[in-house]
């Protein structure tokens, strides 16, 4: 073989071999960040993983919210019509927070409680997912929650 055409195909076998790497990392770097939407039947099932990182969706449960007086922490329930699942939050909740609605919690398990990073509310599921949305369907007709789109159903 030629030295300039051995050359070139080391070449051509490096940029290979450095773009399979670079590959092979941005993979690993985005199945890392991944945090799927689980309910808290699913969490409750073993579904999640012991120590993934994840978002729990469901219903804030009446009457189980708690704020101890000049603290940050809340403490509330998620439900979603067939288990419940304890929250601990540390911050500023939304300002459409509040029991019987739809919310979704980023953060992982610590026992039997999860611990949430990052707590969103949505008044409709105008602007979510479908599999956000699948999920707040159904756990809005489990607590027989009025959303805007049944207003304009009927």
């Amino acid at each position: 073989m030629h030295p300039t055409r051995k050359r070139r195909l080391l070449l051509i076998l490096a940029l290979v071999a450095a773009a399979a790497a670079a590959t092979a990392l941005v993979a690993l770097a985005l199945q890392r960040n991944v945090a799927y939407l689980y309910t808290p039947s699913e969490v409750l099932k073993g579904e999640a993983g012991e120590h993934a990182r994840f978002r729990l969706g469901g219903m804030v449960q009446a009457g189980s919210f708690q704020r101890a007086p000049g603290s940050m922490e809340a403490h509330f329930t998620v439900d979603d019509g067939d288990a419940t699942l304890p929250v601990v939050y540390t911050g500023i909740l939304p300002d459409l927070f509040r029991e019987k609605q739809a919310v979704i919690a980023t953060g992982r398990m610590q026992g039997d409680t999860f611990v949430a990073e990052q707590v969103l509310a949505k008044h409709d599921e105008t602007y979510m997912p479908k599999e956000v949305a699948d999920k707040m369907g159904a756990a809005h007709k489990k607590h027989d929650v009025k959303t805007p789109a049944d207003a304009k159903a009927q």
